[in-house]
């Protein structure tokens, strides 16, 4: 029966079937269309293509500049307060004579600012401004004498003896306890007859020291001019001298006394090209 039959026997009302889809030849429906490898390569592409390389805004570029410099500063701080402090494991005994040595040099600043204020009232109320002066003039030549080493020195202070019978402890670690002991207020230093001045300067390894071109040998005798009670805090510190000589396998050993003569002296140079600026 044709198309044409079935609309004739339809009955009046009743509504037309929908049309079936054709079937091709065997009668299954076609297969739908799946796209080639090349056209998948190429949506893969694509797809990389919108999200590399990134587009950022003004905005988002400034936030991740922040982020990172904000990340790098917490690192730093992180990896600062984590490293190991010289003074982390010291005892509360060692910790509080550290903090009296400071207190101490505090307050020799404080003593020697004070006496220099002393001695501008002296010369601006003597009636004898000229004989003061000549006084003070004195003075001050007594003390750049002993600094230059040119005139002996005695009072309190220590005797530090370094013994160092493997030959370990070689020039930077002497020089290290001179810079130590001025640190602490010494006023004069002799090493094994040699008198310490400013340009002193040690050189060699361990078992043949020279300071000032002089050969010495150990056992090394210091002898030290100043307050005792600053000096021998001054040298057993946490990390200090006297730790950093037993390192080298090194003894040291610190003596107080109320007299220490230092009556080693260095010639009086005069100087080749500096002249006073007053003259």
């Amino acid at each position: 029966m044709n198309n044409d039959e079935n609309a004739h026997s339809r009955q009046p009302g009743q509504p037309a079937q929908p049309a079936q889809p054709d079937a091709g030849v065997s009668g299954v429906p076609d297969e739908p269309v799946r796209p080639s490898a090349a056209e998948e390569v190429s949506g893969r592409q694509r797809l990389l293509a919108g999200l590399w390389p990134p587009r950022l805004s003004r905005a988002q570029l400034i936030v991740a500049v922040l982020l990172f410099g904000l990340g790098l500063g917490l690192a730093i701080q992180v990896r600062s307060t984590s490293d190991d402090s010289a003074l982390r494991g010291a005892r509360q005994e060692d910790l509080v004579r550290i903090l009296d040595e400071v207190d101490d040099r505090t307050q020799r600043l404080a003593d020697e600012k004070q006496r220099l204020d002393d001695q501008r009232t002296e010369l601006e109320n003597s009636s004898d401004q000229a004989e003061e002066a000549r006084k003070q003039t004195l003075e001050k030549e007594r003390q750049l004498g002993i600094l230059a080493g040119t005139v002996a020195a005695q009072g309190p202070g220590i005797t530090l003896t370094i013994s160092d019978p493997s030959g370990a402890v070689a020039a930077d670690k002497l020089l290290d306890t001179v810079q130590e002991l001025r640190a602490a207020g010494a006023e004069a230093i002799e090493v094994n007859g040699v008198r310490v001045v400013a340009n002193t300067y040690f050189a060699g390894d361990g078992g043949d020291i020279q300071v000032d071109g002089k050969k010495i040998d150990a056992p090394y005798e210091f002898k030290v001019i100043g307050k005792p009670q600053d000096l021998e805090p001054a040298l057993n510190i946490p990390g200090g001298v006297v730790q950093t000589l037993e390192k080298e396998q090194a003894t040291a050993v610190v003596e107080r006394s109320d007299d220490i003569v230092v009556d080693a002296l260095r010639p009086a140079k005069r100087p080749d090209y500096a002249r006073s600026s007053s003259s």
